[in-house]
């Protein structure tokens, strides 16, 4: 723990939003920076889910930065592993070596009132920076429930792990294996293991639309036009775009729109689900949209063979190795995979956070996430995240909205380099708290809120802290340029005395 090294910025995370904002930094002339990284590797959750038939369910062209197309994605939507290593490559192409501390787990960070910068404990060493840029993600820790039996069934010689961990050591061929949960990622594992496995036991405690997923091999000729020339990958990722922002307005402002597009959904479980029972079982009671609309040809096909089973309850406890849903049905099993999230509205990283005031930004959001802009938090001085409240999508790509956060970064970058470095920026609470107040008010009359579900999307009061109740470009003009009104410049205290731990803070 003897190192101690002092940089301007410090990036937490090495996935899509870290390695974009490393890259801006670079283009922006900023060099004095590091991306902690607590893995070997960089990617992400593109690096952490490598579970069977993992893969993305926004398009290839779309789901890459602009400044760094790809003219050579092998499908309309590329599998986890061609994901990973765009990642990779985009480390190399940008120069991002050298910026990068792998293994460094971020243990704690604090702000020095005194110093006006971050002092940050890792699990390699100390660092102190001006600036945080948190790119640590919503889907980076698992959420595995509470089951009681759990522990007894590992030691029966159970296997058990997450969608996000998964055990690559273990095979489940021949296996009686039980699938917690119906999310995305259930849906590319079930049909990826159903043909090997003996048994495949599905516990849905909430069933899914599901649309087919229009994937297929970009042809040669594809590739070698669009590397050619580069403006068609441009005009097929601007037409790809420009789809899923007509969309929005039936998500954020008419959902009885979607009753056409749930037609569609129930034709695409009736070709596959002939068995009026299943079928009653798989088809949701709440409006399309509500929960993230899922992408696949296969996984319906897969729970109509015969080696698979549905239990339409979620899982209650284990006995012994005995799988048993909360409507009783039991089902022996050898391995039990839980596809059932991540903790995303309160995210670890949160409690390791630690302000001005000396409260961490767990205890400032415990009451539901809120950033200005989806990206600064009151209280806690030249610190930003990437993918912060309400900045998800749920129909288009995040790498827009990462991108627009990147434009908002360097500009705040831009107007602490013009205050010096003896300067802060800490964003007004009012600020915080009018932004915020109007995502909300939009937010009421969206299918996410008015679909009549619970997801993932909702904190513990109900309200939806992860999603942007407009259109991309509409969250791009937004956080085109800081807006200096929106935040208080803080100064070093003065030399008199003073109450310990105070700041000066300068009204703009």
């Amino acid at each position: 723990m003897s190192q101690h090294e002092h940089v301007r910025v410090a990036v937490i995370g090495s996935g899509f939003g870290g390695l974009g904002a490393a890259v801006r930094m670079r283009r922006e002339g900023i060099t004095d920076f590091v991306v902690l990284e607590r893995a070997d590797s960089v990617g992400g959750t593109w690096r952490d889910n490598s579970y069977p038939g993992c893969a993305c369910d926004v398009p290839s062209h779309l789901y890459s930065f602009s400044f760094a197309p790809n003219p050579d994605w092998p499908r309309t939507f590329s599998g986890q592993r061609h994901i990973r290593a765009y990642l990779e490559h985009v480390t190399d192409t940008f120069g991002l070596r050298p910026h990068l501390r792998l293994g460094h787990e971020v243990l704690g960070m604090r702000w020095d009132n005194e110093e006006l910068r971050w002092e940050i404990e890792t699990s390699r060493g100390r660092f102190t920076a001006q600036a945080v840029v948190s790119a640590t993600g919503p889907l980076s820790d698992p959420k595995i429930p509470d089951v009681p039996g759990l522990d007894g069934f590992r030691e029966a010689g159970g296997r058990v792990f997450h969608s996000a961990r998964w055990d690559h050591d273990y095979d489940l061929a021949g296996k009686r294996v039980a699938m917690i949960g119906t999310g995305a990622s259930a849906i590319q594992i079930v049909p990826a293991v159903q043909p090997t496995v003996r048994k495949l036991t599905l516990f849905q405690r909430t069933p899914a639309w599901v649309m087919p997923r229009m994937d297929r091999a970009i042809s040669g000729p594809e590739r070698w036009l669009h590397r050619r020339l580069p403006l068609t990958a441009t005009a097929r990722r601007g037409l790809l775009w420009g789809i899923r922002e007509l969309q929005v307005s039936a998500f954020t402002k008419r959902p009885e729109r979607l009753g056409l597009v749930e037609s569609l959904a129930k034709a695409n479980m009736a070709k596959a689900i002939k068995d009026p029972e299943l079928r009653a079982k798989l088809t949701p009671s709440y409006r399309i949209g509500c929960k993230r609309i899922l992408l696949s040809s296969e996984f319906y096909p897969a729970l109509a063979q015969p080696n698979v089973d549905v239990v339409a309850s979620g899982l209650s406890e284990i006995r012994g190795r005995t799988a048993v849903a909360a409507d009783g049905t039991e089902a022996e099993v050898d391995a039990i995979v839980f596809g059932t999230g991540f903790h995303v509205t309160d995210m670890p990283i949160a409690a390791r956070v630690t302000g001005a005031d000396g409260i961490t930004l767990a205890e400032a959001w415990k009451d539901g996430m809120e950033a200005l802009r989806g990206a600064t938090a009151a209280g806690f001085p030249n610190w930003m995240t990437i993918i912060g409240p309400n900045t998800g999508l749920g129909n288009s790509s995040m790498i827009l909205m990462i991108e627009s956060q990147l434009n908002y970064m360097a500009d705040y970058l831009r107007q602490l380099g013009l205050l010096g470095e003896r300067a802060a920026l800490d964003p007004r609470p009012l600020a915080v708290s009018a932004w915020n107040r109007r995502v909300q008010s939009r937010m009421e009359r969206t299918v996410w809120k008015a679909g009549g579900c619970d997801s993932w999307y909702l904190d513990p009061s109900g309200r939806n802290t992860t999603l942007w109740p407009g259109t991309t470009s509409e969250f791009r003009r937004a956080t085109r340029a800081v807006d200096l009104a929106e935040y208080e410049i803080v100064r070093p205290p003065r030399a008199v005395p003073r109450q310990s731990g105070t700041t000066a803070k300068e009204a703009v």
